[in-house]
């Protein structure tokens, strides 16, 4: 029987990893992630022997092993000075700045394996588009963008190779520092001083618009429209106050749904502006106000109408009648399987 070949995946965050993998079709091996602490407060080389363990508990859990591993991926947010040597990061210690996580990973994989596994590595955003894009476009030859709100704004671009664009300095499709077209969001938002954005520009990035970062200062604008809303009165802080717009949404507040509309109109216009580079074939639109567990179908549809419609009048003939804006799937797999993915592509074209 022929051993069957596995391209593994780890997707690294501050807390925690997730590992996933592939066979070489690109299809998962499953759809349960291995959960595995990242322990970055006790340095790089915990972090990395949690990488490890994270992989020796995917294959015992599918009944593989490392002879079986042809390939491994990982995904860590940037910014990097160079390749897979970490720059400094809002969500790493301070003195992971100018870590060569690449050569460490490769090192503890070698000594593991008994060999050496190619190891590819990329930023989070970057990868998770790679997984979402191969799920989006299936047999179909076209490049997709990925834009995914959470915390931050996480964008991709996909080619229709199925790697993404990562740029010359590594810090290609950073396209949440954007600026925001800010006379066509309406709602007296150009009439103010742009919201700040945690990179320092001060020229209204999209992702402040677009993310739970901007919620605070969306309330701040719009609250006095609503004076006899609860979150006028509300001691919470302005972050909490920020968390409950979600469920707030759900139970159709309108405040909250003003902010969201707000939300689509400006990821809508970012859609239109980046077609005019890209010309994708696919937009995908991840993030927690499309995760079905945690918002209703009825906001889901409203939340997408809102950003194609924005979109539509910005794009050439051609793209409003081919170019598919749709919901994300994967939803926490996306980076893992994104990350084996990309180990699995990059093999293929060596």
């Amino acid at each position: 029987m022929t051993t069957p070949t596995v391209f593994i995946g780890t997707d690294s965050g501050a807390t925690t990893s997730k590992t996933g993998g592939v066979w070489t079709d690109g299809s998962p091996v499953s759809t349960k992630l291995r959960q595995s602490s990242t322990n970055s407060q006790d340095g790089t080389a915990a972090v990395v022997k949690g990488w490890i363990e994270g992989v020796e508990g995917f294959l015992a859990d599918n009944k593989l092993s490392w002879p079986q591993v042809a390939g491994i991926g990982l995904a860590l947010p940037g910014p990097y000075q160079s390749y897979g040597v970490l720059d400094r990061s809002a969500n790493l210690p301070l003195a992971f700045a100018g870590w060569n996580f690449h050569a460490d990973y490769s090192a503890a994989i070698a000594l593991k394996a008994g060999r050496k596994i190619p190891l590819v590595v990329g930023n989070d955003g970057d990868l998770g588009g790679v997984g979402e894009a191969a799920r989006v476009r299936g047999d179909k030859k076209a490049s997709v963008v990925l834009l995914a709100p959470g915390s931050g704004l996480g964008t991709a671009y996909i080619d229709a190779h199925g790697l993404p664009l990562s740029g010359d300095h590594l810090a290609g499709m950073e396209a949440g520092h954007m600026p925001s077209p800010l006379h066509l969001l309406g709602a007296g938002l150009d009439k103010t001083a742009p919201f700040a954005c945690g990179c320092g520009r001060t020229w209204g990035c999209v992702e402040a618009y677009t993310t739970i970062s901007g919620l605070p200062q969306y309330i701040a604008h719009l609250l006095p429209k609503h004076p006899d809303h609860p979150l006028a009165t509300s001691p919470d802080s302005p972050k909490h106050k920020a968390l409950s717009l979600r469920g707030l949404a759900q139970k159709g507040d309108a405040l909250a749904l003003e902010i969201f509309d707000l939300q689509a109109k400006a990821l809508g216009l970012h859609v239109a502006n980046l077609a005019m580079a890209l010309d994708p074939g696919f937009v995908v639109i991840g993030g927690g106000l499309i995760d079905p567990e945690s918002t209703t179908p009825e906001f889901r549809r409203r939340y997408l109408d809102g950003i194609h419609a924005a979109a539509q009048p910005y794009l050439f003939p051609a793209q409003r009648k081919c170019m598919k804006v749709s919901a994300a799937t994967l939803g926490e797999l996306s980076q893992a399987i994104g990350a084996a993915l990309a180990a699995l592509y990059t093999a293929k074209a060596n």
